[in-house]
């Protein structure tokens, strides 16, 4: 079955930078195929829309609190989306979420990894 893997959070400061990286195996088609999407959940709080891309990388889409800030990018061949996220806040502490498809129509999700922004 489809496995996604997150890595790549920590404890930073304001400012800084991070990248994080997903792993997926498993699916029944080519990787290419499917959109990716990064969310986010901080305590308390809803998961939100952080990043998606299209399968060939060539689309994408963020949410207007990390536009500017945030690149969501893809390997086809080593399976892996990432996203850089540059001049973090602490507002941007939340784990961290990778998941197929687009958002409101994904089917699979990793574990998540922690990302938290001291001020």
């Amino acid at each position: 079955q489809v496995q996604l893997v997150e890595s790549g959070g920590g404890l930073v400061q304001a400012g800084d930078s991070l990248r994080l990286s997903c792993a997926a195996s498993g699916f029944r088609f080519r990787f290419s195929w499917y959109s990716m999407t990064w969310s986010r959940q901080a305590p308390g709080k809803e998961r939100e829309f952080v990043a998606s891309i299209d399968g060939n990388g060539g689309s994408t889409n963020y949410a207007d609190s990390v536009k500017g800030r945030f690149t969501i990018s893809r390997d086809n061949n080593k399976k892996t989306v990432y996203l850089q996220m540059n001049s973090l806040k602490p507002e941007d502490t939340a784990v961290y979420y990778c998941a197929t498809g687009t958002w409101g129509s994904s089917s699979n999700w990793g574990q998540g990894t922690q990302v938290t922004i001291s001020s």
